[in-house]
């Protein structure tokens, strides 16, 4: 029963979506994913999807590229990312009641793998992209949805975390963030988290250990759209 992870699918089966070929090696992606996902994870196995999963808007949409990942081996747990324009706070808990034993949306909630607990939010980053006010407003949002999802962990008895984020966890240059510092304030055994694309962006956040615990960045063409294990 292993854990696996890889995020950024960037799924269009039913959609004309934007051309999003960063190098080569996007070509064909979705097949890579799919041979690689049932070459390793087992149906016992738990597999969590790091956001951006469709470029799909509508149900009608979305709906192919969610089969594909309702086919995939495993449980599939899914994170919220800034293209996933389907999902937003107040639709999670409806998205987990129509998906209910196929696919299971994390956002102000937790999941349990063994004794660890799952928690996660999108995250945020700064990229110049916006206003340092407006930067700030999303940033105290998603600590909030963070928190909320360990508390939640912790009064069920958990004590061990896996931190899973859609944005990276810390800012190009800075060694932290309110992200990385909830996660040493509980006790976390990882940090999961993806977005960053291309060989210029593979490095903007921490990988590897840092102040106890194991960052690792799971964008699918940094993995070669090979999905990651996690633990046994």
């Amino acid at each position: 029963m292993a854990l696996w992870t890889i995020g950024d699918l960037h799924l269009s089966f039913g959609v004309k979506g934007p051309i999003y070929v960063m190098d080569s090696s996007w070509k064909g992606h979705e097949k890579k994913i799919d041979k690689y996902c049932r070459k390793w994870i087992h149906d016992q196995d738990t597999l969590v999807i790091t956001g951006d999963h469709t470029w799909g808007k509508s149900p009608e949409e979305r709906k192919p590229d969610f089969e594909f990942i309702e086919d995939l081996p495993g449980r599939k747990i899914l994170l919220r990312g800034n293209h996933d324009m389907f999902w937003d706070a107040k639709k999670t808990d409806k998205l987990n009641q129509a998906f209910e034993g196929k696919l299971y949306f994390l956002q102000n909630n937790f999941y349990s793998y063994e004794d660890y607990a799952l928690v996660g939010t999108k995250g945020y980053c700064y990229e110049g992209l916006d206003t340092i006010e407006h930067y700030q407003k999303i940033m105290d949002r998603e600590e909030k949805r963070l928190r909320t999802s360990f508390e939640l962990a912790k009064n069920a008895g958990f004590h061990k975390f896996i931190v899973f984020l859609h944005y990276p966890p810390t800012t190009i240059g800075e060694q932290e963030s309110v992200f990385t510092r909830m996660a040493e304030e509980y006790g976390a055994s990882f940090v999961i988290y993806s977005h960053s694309h291309g060989q210029a962006r593979f490095h903007d956040s921490i990988q590897g250990p840092y102040h106890g615990i194991e960052y690792r960045l799971v964008s699918s063409d940094f993995l070669k759209f090979r999905p990651v294990r996690i633990l046994d």
